[in-house]
């Protein structure tokens, strides 16, 4: 019997976990991507070193090898393209209209709010425009429209900080559009879920822990959120509301969520994917039994059959990220034999790489810590789990 092929866009670590699942499912794989940070290449069926932006070249190799379906997890940059083959060889995914959407934060913000889901305010900044005035007074957060992983994201206080922010979110813009948002306080969390022709079903949601103002970078993640019944149950009914809006209907799904103080919930972004760094691929599998990667293969290959959350199991897990002191990798240690429920170790840099002062969320996955326990949250500092040793730099190499 002929095996599936499964088309997989992207070689970073954020992919590998993907492709060891559809080879254990018995699925051939082939996937797609530049060999510089290639990871999985000698895993993969077939490597093909294409970059995942270029649309037509992917669309010709998938309809000429017959693939059955076609994914990615953890990568906003992906998504277009698995949308536009699929839409194209008639394969399950979110159609590109509902990628668009889902991938830029401005239009994101208009279809929520043209649904009455409460989002924070916002305007769009085009480069080389001239800054406009903003509807809505100080502190601001500062976006690019269609970068994710809390790229060149910044809180604004001031007229200069904002002209300084927006500069900064512009160059790493792909369409040379930010967003400006209003700042909206509150507990974060995000919220996995899995879909299939429109139909969506809650996993798990996930507490998530920054390093707060001004540029909030990813510090902690954990399963489950640490809510009452009746919360847990207000954020779901919204986030549903929120896939429908974006017309989000097949595949993982991640959202993020703010409760204010005063119980209000306010949607930040959703996107049409696995949570990236470990969220989707391991901490739900660890914390409720549910295998999300092999759901996520099943819908691409439209055989979904459903989810059985009575049969989740309820144990506890989470990443933390390491956050080296700045300067030249010289040496990394993992330690993580000495922790009994650390489950993994992962550097993303390594020895010669630069560690730069944290200016926003992109600077935090130097490397990343996975627990599993049982019964309870840990609370562990990942520096002394996956140690990084620095060399600081000198004034003149620094500049």
């Amino acid at each position: 019997m002929m095996k599936e092929k499964l088309a997989i866009l992207g070689a970073s670590y954020l992919q590998r976990p993907l492709v060891e699942k559809a080879r254990e499912m018995g699925v051939e794989t082939h996937v797609f991507a530049w060999r510089e940070g290639c990871v999985v290449e000698d895993i993969a069926d077939h490597f093909y070193p294409v970059s995942i932006l270029d649309q037509e070249e992917i669309l010709r190799i998938c309809e000429k090898i017959q693939v059955a379906g076609i994914t990615s997890i953890g990568s906003d940059i992906a998504m277009p393209t698995v949308s536009y083959v699929a839409e194209k060889l008639g394969l399950k995914a979110n159609s590109t209209h509902a990628t668009r959407i889902s991938t830029d934060k401005y239009e994101m913000r208009k279809a929520l709010s043209a649904a009455g889901i409460k989002c924070p305010g916002f305007q769009q900044v085009e480069m080389g425009s001239g800054i406009r005035e903003i509807s809505f007074g100080f502190p601001m957060m500062v976006k690019p429209v269609d970068r994710s992983g809390s790229l060149a994201v910044t809180k604004v206080k001031n007229q200069q900080e904002l002209g300084q922010a927006i500069e900064k979110a512009g160059k790493v813009s792909l369409s040379d559009r930010v967003i400006v948002e209003e700042f909206v306080e509150g507990r974060e969390f995000s919220v996995e879920m899995i879909s299939y022709e429109g139909k969506h079903h809650p996993i798990t949601i996930t507490d998530k822990i920054t390093s707060g103002d001004p540029y909030y970078v990813e510090l902690e993640q954990h399963q489950p959120a640490a809510l009452d019944e009746v919360t847990a149950g207000r954020i779901n009914d919204l986030v549903i509301k929120t896939l429908d809006a974006l017309e989000l209907k097949n595949g993982a799904s991640h959202t993020e969520v703010l409760l204010t103080k005063e119980g209000e919930l306010v949607v930040v972004e959703a996107a049409g994917r696995m949570g990236g760094d470990f969220i989707g691929s391991h901490m739900v599998p660890l914390s409720t039994g549910y295998d999300f990667l092999k759901a996520v293969i099943e819908v691409a290959l439209d055989r979904f059959s459903g989810i059985e959350p009575s049969q989740f199991k309820m144990a506890h897990s989470g990443v933390f990220y390491v956050l080296p002191n700045p300067g030249v990798i010289k040496k990394i240690v993992d330690h993580s034999q000495r922790f009994e429920h650390v489950r993994l170790a992962v550097p993303i840099l390594k020895v010669g790489d630069r560690v730069d002062e944290i200016v926003d969320g992109s600077g935090k996955r130097a490397g990343i810590v996975l627990y599993a326990h049982p019964s309870q949250r840990l609370f562990l500092n990942p520096g002394k789990v996956l140690v990084f040793e620095t060399e600081r730099l000198s004034k003149q190499e620094g500049d």
